[in-house]
């Protein structure tokens, strides 16, 4: 993480931390364990602060159902008095008309688990055993069927005024319309807090995340206290059943941190067998770990109020006093309304800051789509694009199907099966985007960085078949402050271990590794925008290929047709030619000259030869029409049976077929593979070179390749060490009817056998290619003929 050390601050602040630390310690003996604190349930503490009682009541008949065992010594009645009897009798019929109203203006149905909690304010009173009126500010919210009443003895200064408590708050909103920045906002918000409450210390605190650590942004202190401006507080300081309470409460406030704490009577409610869900309660007690850290700091009262953002928990504004405060309503409603405005200044300002960066974004992603004029999405991944520069990447990357097009040097090695790993983890067209990659795959940063993983990654997927549009960012180590090691939330002291005390007298530096830069909302809209045009690029471009497919399957079709009725409608005629100069030769040759016989014998020697090609066309033509019947055979086996029939011609020519080792097992159609072997050995023996011995060879054998697509195939390779063939002609030779020679020389030919064994190699799924000159064994330059089946041979 980092190292701990470089201690700051004077040596008073160094022994007040230290005195209020073991006061702290020697305050309780138990040991801490850390994880009771994340577990306990806050809500259901089943106790209230001193200072005021309370008292809830069924809403449809009006009985009391639970009150603050302290109700004798703030309201008068003792609490098992009230249990179970019509709170009129306390309150009387128009001060408990007045409550239900307001509960009715705050809304029915709030202050549950779903929304934020809404109460209003009361002023009340209660007639004492003197016959002398008490006055109250009473706090109302509604708990399910329950009308909860929180009464505050009344201070002072007297009951809630509106016309008090605006202008305080005017007073802050104005300040607050000139901050241009969230930093600025807070650092308003801290100086208008502490004016309106007196507290010692603001702090403005933002969070890392709903889950994260949160920093101290902005502050207000009074002398003599020590600076927490920049520092960061470990995620377990505030736990997550607390931050959900935040999220439902503008306002949290704790008058003494040494009060003793009030339960409620019954303990347990009926029905439910838990006590009275206080969530919503602004007397609810505080939990012990929260109060023994507030301790721990040299706390005595505190107060926070809630920053949210689009429902969620931003920051908070966190209120400490070095000694017992109590807030008035009128106040803590001016803070309450002022954590409001702020939540909503700052929402502006986040909002004009992304719709300034959106605005600049989507310049630059017209820009972008301006120069794709090739119609072809991959020219968006070409150098100088910039598809990375648009989200301010490092890279960026194109899949679809088999095809991966990427920019950025170098592409992280682990990216494409990383991708095919996270893209079911969102609906086909939304943006799915992190920050902290190693920490979504459970890697910490050293194993991340030695698998190749990024730590930003943004992605969209085209479809479910693993087609997406994908961005990356490389890790940015970001250094942090911290008041206290986040490793160590608690440590020993002479009381147990505890939490620890914090603050800029121990400043504990760490490296945060395994981020990234953070993808903002108006990269995510464009990155939005930007797919949608490339799914309606693709879209047309699909339903352009599938209709070029259809019309060249077609004519492929025609063709094949075309030259399968040529081939047969010509050879008759081509017949009745040859027949015809034969029968003239037969019949009139005593009397012809010898030119004109000469002649006649020229015409039936082309004729034969248009038949033989005729033959071959036809023979071709049919390869497209015939399927193949593919099965498991030894390759050893079908050059066997292509020398049976080739072994003839072989020999004539003083040819031997070698095989240097024996051959593997593929799966293909038996007879197109040795038709395929028989021409490839029959063309290798016209150019085979004599070795000195009288003897020619010809090699075949078989060696493992890699297919383009990923897949290892065998590869099978008949070789010849002839005059071989210039490169510039080895598209050339496998065409039709194409011959490098004239047609007398090489033992002649029709130019077809080449093209046939293309064509059939092809049917099966794989590639033919040519490579020459090669080092043939034997000597001379040579051509080697390679070809596979598909993704189906077998290495």
């Amino acid at each position: 993480m980092g190292r701990s050390g470089d201690v700051r601050g004077s040596d008073d602040v160094r022994g007040w931390l230290s005195r209020k630390a073991v006061a702290a310690e020697a305050g309780v003996s138990q040991e801490f364990d850390l994880s009771q604190c994340v577990r306990e349930p806050i809500h259901l503490l089943g106790g209230v602060q001193s200072y005021g009682a309370l008292v809830a009541a069924r809403l449809h008949d009006a009985v009391v159902d639970t009150v603050s065992r302290n109700a004798g010594d703030v309201l008068g009645r003792a609490a098992g008095e009230l249990v179970g009897r019509p709170v009129t009798e306390l309150v009387g019929d128009e001060q408990w008309a007045l409550a239900r109203e307001s509960a009715e203006v705050v809304g029915a149905g709030e202050g549950t688990a779903d929304g934020p909690a809404a109460s209003g304010v009361l002023s009340l009173s209660l007639e004492s055993d003197d016959g002398r009126m008490r006055l109250f500010d009473v706090t109302v919210h509604r708990v399910a069927e329950l009308l909860v009443l929180e009464f505050e003895p009344r201070a002072a200064d007297g009951p809630f005024v509106f016309r008090n408590f605006y202008p305080l708050v005017r007073r802050a909103l104005h300040r607050l319309q000139g901050a241009t920045n969230v930093t600025e906002c807070c650092a308003a918000a801290v100086r208008e807090v502490q004016a309106l409450t007196g507290y010692d210390r603001v702090v403005a605190y933002r969070f890392d995340g709903a889950e994260g650590p949160g920093q101290v942004i902005a502050e207000v202190r009074n002398e003599g206290r020590e600076p927490w401006l920049g520092l960061w507080f470990p995620a377990s300081d505030i736990p997550p059943q607390a931050r959900r309470l935040y999220a439902r409460n503008w306002i949290r406030v704790i008058g003494d941190v040494d009060d003793a704490t009030v339960g409620l009577l019954p303990e347990l409610r009926e029905g439910t067998g838990e006590p009275l869900d206080l969530s919503g309660s602004i007397l609810r007690t505080v939990s012990g770990y929260h109060l023994e850290y507030l301790r721990n700091i040299g706390v005595a009262s505190s107060m926070s109020v809630s920053l949210l953002h689009d429902g969620e928990l931003w920051g908070l504004i966190a209120c400490h006093g070095d000694e017992p405060r109590r807030l008035t309503p009128e106040v803590r409603a001016a803070c309450e309304f002022f954590g409001i405005a702020l939540s909503l200044q700052l929402a502006a300002v986040a909002e004009r800051e992304q719709a300034d960066e959106l605005s600049g974004r989507r310049r630059a992603l017209a820009a972008l789509l301006a120069r794709l004029s090739s119609q072809e999405p991959d020219a968006l991944l070409r150098p100088g694009s910039g598809m990375a520069e648009l989200l301010r990447a490092d890279g960026a990357l194109l899949v679809r199907g088999a095809e991966v097009a990427a920019t950025g040097d170098p592409v992280p090695a682990a990216l494409p099966g990383l991708l095919e790993r996270l893209s079911g983890m969102g609906p086909v067209g939304e943006v799915w985007s992190s920050d902290r990659v190693p920490e979504v795959l459970g890697l910490d940063a050293a194993e991340a960085e030695a698998q190749g993983v990024p730590a930003g990654l943004l992605f969209l997927p085209f479809n479910r078949d693993g087609d997406l549009l994908a961005w990356w960012r490389r890790e940015q180590p970001a250094p942090r402050e911290w008041a206290a090691d986040p490793a160590r939330p608690v440590r020993t002291g002479p009381g147990g271990e505890r939490l620890t005390p914090r603050g800029s007298a121990a400043v504990h530096r760490a490296t945060v590794r395994g981020r990234s830069m953070p993808w903002s909302p108006a990269q995510r809209v464009v990155a939005g925008e930007l797919w949608r045009e490339m799914s309606g690029l693709l879209s047309r471009q699909m339903a352009e290929l599938e209709a070029r497919n259809t019309e060249l399957a077609r004519t492929n079709e025609d063709l094949d047709s075309f030259a399968h009725a040529a081939a047969h409608d010509l050879k008759e005629p081509l017949r009745g030619i040859s027949n015809a100069a034969a029968f003239i030769v037969e019949d009139a040759g005593a009397v012809l000259d010898a030119t004109s016989l000469r002649r006649l014998t020229t015409v039936r020697r082309l004729a034969e030869r248009m038949d033989g090609l005729l033959d071959s066309l036809l023979h071709f033509s049919r390869l497209g029409q015939v399927g193949l019947e593919r099965e498991e055979l030894s390759l050893d086996e079908v050059v066997d049976d292509a020398l049976l029939v080739a072994g003839g011609r072989l020999a004539e020519q003083g040819v031997t077929v070698v095989r240097p080792a024996p051959l593997p097992r593929v799966r293909a159609d038996r007879e197109r593979l040795r038709e395929v072997l028989e021409n490839l050995f029959v063309n290798a023996a016209k150019y085979a070179a004599d070795e000195g011995t009288g003897e020619r060879r010809v090699w075949v054998e078989a060696v493992p390749v890699v297919e383009p697509g990923g897949d290892t195939v065998a590869a099978v390779v008949v070789r010849d060490n002839g005059i071989g063939i210039p490169p510039g002609q080895h598209e050339d030779v496998l065409q039709l009817f194409r011959r490098l020679h004239r047609r007398e020389e090489r033992g002649g030919g029709s130019g077809v056998g080449l093209a046939v064994v293309k064509r059939i190699v092809e049917r099966h799924g794989g590639r033919l290619w040519l490579e020459s000159p090669v080092a043939a064994p034997g000597g001379g330059p040579g051509t080697a003929v390679w070809f596979t089946l598909g993704a189906t041979g077998t290495p």
